[in-house]
Formats: structure tokens, sequence, C-alpha cells
């Protein structure tokens, strides 16, 4: 059999765990909100609507935050639209995703359900179509105690102070799909504006640059840098965002997905110490990787239907996951923890029905997708600092990447416990892994699971909602040496304890 070693120090320690890079997304497309997180008159809907069944499989899932509302629906949202009593609000054409948008769940209604989810909000900002003002009002709506017209306004619709500390200014601002699309001049001005306004209410607010909408794009690198220039001293992130699929069939480089993701988060932190270093600044910027996932283009459509056919939540990209595609995000969870240091939040794309973990119907059941387990798993274990791996393993050959390792892991430290997340991306067969923990103090195997099946394109279904699920893995520990058999095309996490 193939084999691989891996060593594991407590002394090679990268940087603490993030609870936020375990964050998901709302956004205000397809079935994601409307009979998604949100569906009045369904058999589980709470006193405001929210769909108990999903909001219990949102904390199983393990989130910690969560982006809204959008996505490109944010460059041409008006948060008004969504506050106040739902009789009185409009019902609006929505640009980005060409549906109707009733604005019965709004900005209130958010953050009414994380509060029951336990989860901390991200607010995007229109930057489209409107600037500062519109930016200042919502904070001053959000945040402030009392005492002025939004902040009674918000008193009046029964909340207290919603303390809203995380912003993204704007949305893939780069992208020529976007309302508003700008230059990176241009929008590194206006954020720039914008965010220095916003400090001068709160100081302490944590506020995300636009980065390039994607890798693939042409002014990817210049876009990041021209912004930066503008940006550097009044935000704390800038943003990635990066979607993989195999539309070409092309399993070995879709296993090797996380290949690009590292290099990707590379890319973006060489850019930004490059633009630190030119303004003679010990600061350093972090990422916001906040919007990721699998995304298959083939099956998706950005309009269906007539041009003048405008529809309310109608089902958009409700992608159907596999094993395999289980699979590549748990890798692109190694992936993000493995830069810790700089990744700082992180928003799988999205939580409900569309690229979602979470499936529902409406009326009816929700379930996990295959890529629900690697995500809930993860952030269930992760835990302390993560540990840089010494990985030793054969390799795989793919179109996009050239030779790849075939295992990748990373791992977290915790006082008397481990845990270890490895990935076979091998087609070909099981491979034999002897992990070295005997700096670690661990001598009991407290739980271990490998997510895989024979037929890497199973998914789960309403009708078959457990056809994928991880399963308990053999593993075995003695002298220090942890041993266990990765199957092809595999996900596996293992916690480890002292007795």
């Amino acid at each position: 059999m193939t084999v691989a070693t891996i060593s594991l120090d407590p002394d090679f320690r990268i940087a603490p765990v993030n609870r936020r890079t375990f964050g998901t997304f709302v956004e205000h497309m397809g079935r994601c909100v409307y009979t998604g997180i949100y569906e009045p008159g369904h058999a589980t809907a709470d006193e405001d609507g929210f769909r108990k069944d999903v909001l219990e499989l949102t904390r199983e899932l393990g989130v910690s935050v969560v982006r809204y509302p959008g996505g490109n629906f944010v460059s041409g949202y008006r948060w008004e639209d969504g506050v106040g009593p739902r009789e009185d609000r409009p019902r609006r054409l929505d640009l980005a995703w060409h549906s109707i948008e009733t604005n019965e769940f709004g900005l209130d209604e958010f953050s009414r359900w994380c509060a029951k989810a336990g989860v901390e909000p991200m607010m995007a900002l229109n930057l489209g179509t409107r600037g500062v003002q519109e930016a200042l009002d919502l904070l001053e709506y959000t945040n402030h105690p009392g005492g002025t017209t939004l902040s009674d306004l918000r008193e009046q619709h029964g909340a207290a102070p919603y303390g809203i500390k995380l912003w993204c200014l704007g949305n893939e601002l780069d992208g020529p799909w976007q309302v508003g699309h700008k230059t990176p001049t241009e929008y590194g001005r206006l954020a720039a504006e914008t965010a220095r306004a916003m400090r001068m209410i709160e100081p302490d607010l944590q506020l995300v640059a636009c980065g390039s909408s994607s890798s693939r794009m042409p002014l990817f690198g210049t876009w990041e840098r021209d912004v930066l220039r503008e940006t550097y001293d009044f935000v704390d992130y800038i943003s990635c965002h990066a979607y993989y699929g195999n539309d070409s069939g092309d399993t070995a480089s879709f296993l090797a997905s996380a290949v690009n993701m590292d290099h990707f988060i590379d890319s973006v932190v060489a850019t930004a110490d490059h633009v630190g270093a030119e303004l003679k600044s010990s600061k350093k910027i972090g990422i916001s990787f906040d919007e990721w996932n699998v995304w298959y283009g083939d099956r998706s459509r950005r309009t269906d239907g007539p041009a003048d056919q405008w529809d309310v939540a109608p089902r958009r990209i409700e992608d159907e996951y596999s094993a395999t595609d289980a699979v590549v995000v748990g890798n692109l969870l190694i992936s993000l923890l493995r830069h810790s240091d700089r990744v700082a939040v992180a928003c799988l794309a999205q939580l409900a029905n569309v690229i979602a973990p979470i499936m529902t119907e409406p009326g009816g059941p929700a379930w996990r997708q295959p890529t629900f387990h690697p995500f809930a798993i993860t952030s269930r274990l992760a835990a302390g600092d993560v540990l840089r791996v010494q990985t030793d393993s054969p390799t795989v050959s793919t179109e996009q990447y050239g030779d790849v390792a075939a295992v990748d892991a990373v791992a977290t430290y915790d006082e008397g416990r481990v845990a270890l997340f490895a990935v076979n991306r091998s087609t070909e067969g099981p491979i034999e892994v002897t992990v070295d923990v005997s700096r670690t103090g661990v001598s009991t195997i407290a739980e271990a699971v490998i997510l895989h099946d024979e037929d890497g394109l199973a998914t789960n279904s309403a009708a078959d909602p457990d056809r994928v699920t991880p399963q308990p893995a053999e593993a075995r520990l003695a002298d220090g040496k942890l041993t266990i058999t990765l199957p092809a095309i595999s996900w596996t996490a293992i916690s480890l304890s002292t007795n």
C-alpha cells in the first residue's frame, strides 16, 4: 500500500484558531432567505417566521459569523426598505438576480435571527449605488444607543442597539456585472472616505475592503494594490472570493483546488505587505475570505425565463453536492486554517439552498448536504493553535497544478488535545498514513471519522438525507504513532487527547 507520514510538534504554531473562520453567508438570492431561513407558516416556524429546523442545523454546523445581505444583491439595496412594519415595506426590483424583493425579511429580522442562531452579524454596505451618507445612516440605525433620529427609529421598531462591529465596504465592485461597477481608484477613494467617516462614529469598527472578485479577474493584484494604497490606514481586512467546480470533468485538478486557494491567499498577502512597505507602515492587513465554496457553473443561470419575468425567490444555483464535493470543501477548510495567521474571517457561501450545506423544501423538510459534515466537524474540533505540520506524501498529477501532494493535512493543538484534518486527493487508491504525535503528549483517540463513498457522485436528498455521512474510522495509536488508512477521495478528522 502507498504510504505517507505526518509530523506534529506543538512548538510549531502558526496562530490561534480564528472562530470567524467558520462563517457563512446569507444573501437575498434565490431561496436562501425566503423558504430557506425564513418561512412563516412552515410547521417549524417560530413567532418571527424563522424555520426552527434550519436554526438547529445552523447551530449544528458551528457557524460563528454570517455575512449579510450580499453579495451582488447589496450593490442596489436600500437598507431602509427592510426595517419597520412589514406592511409598509416596498417591493423592489433586484437587478443582481433578476427577482422581486418583497423586503418582508430585512435588517431587523436578520438581527433577531442572528441572536437566535448564536452568530455574529457581518454587515455589507451598498457602495454600488450609494455612498458615505447612507453608510453613516445605517451605522447610526444599527449601533447608536439613542437620542438621534435613526437610533430612535430603531427603538420605535422595538430593538436595542445591534452592536455590529464587522462591516464589508461594498461587494465585488471590480466586476462589470455589479451594479455600480468601479475602477480600483474610484472604489478605493469611496471606501476610504466611507471608512474614515464610520470611524468618526465608532473608531473600533472592523472594516473589510473589496478585493478582486476572483483571482482570474484581469486586474487581480493591481486591484488589491490600488485599493489598498487608498484604504490601508482605514481598513483591517481585504476580501478574497473563490469558487471551485468540476465542470470540465478534470477530477484530479478539482480535488487539488486547495492548491489554488493557498496560492490565492499568499498572493494577496504579498500584495498587501508590499503596499504596507511602500507606505512604511508596520500594520498588517488581514484576509476576509468572505465567499468560498464549490459551485458548478454549468448548473447555474443568473436569470431564468424571459427577460420580462420577475419572480419572488426563484430557485437559483441550488447545486446538489456529492461526496467528492465534500472532500474538496474539507480540503479548502484545511487551507483556511493553515493561513490562520492572516485569514481572520471566512464565509462559506451560502447557508441555505443557494450552493449551500443546508437544503430545504417549501413547507417540507430540511437536510444536510454532504458538504455540511466537514464544516461542522472542523468547526467543532478545531481549537487552540493551528500547527504547521510536516507531510511526506506521494504525489498526484493534475492538469492545472502539476504534481501535488496526495495527502494534505492541518492540525490544531489545545493543551491536552489535538485535532488532525487530512484528505487523500488521489483517485487511485488508499494511502496508509503514519502520524508522529510523540511530542504532543496525547495518548487516546477520542474520535475518528472518515467521509468517503465508493460512489464519489453520491448525494443526499429529502428522500435519502443520510446517504453520504461521515463514518467511524479505524485508527491505531501506539508509542507516539498514529496510523490510519485514508481511502481514495476522502476527508478524515481525528481528535486525540490525554487520558
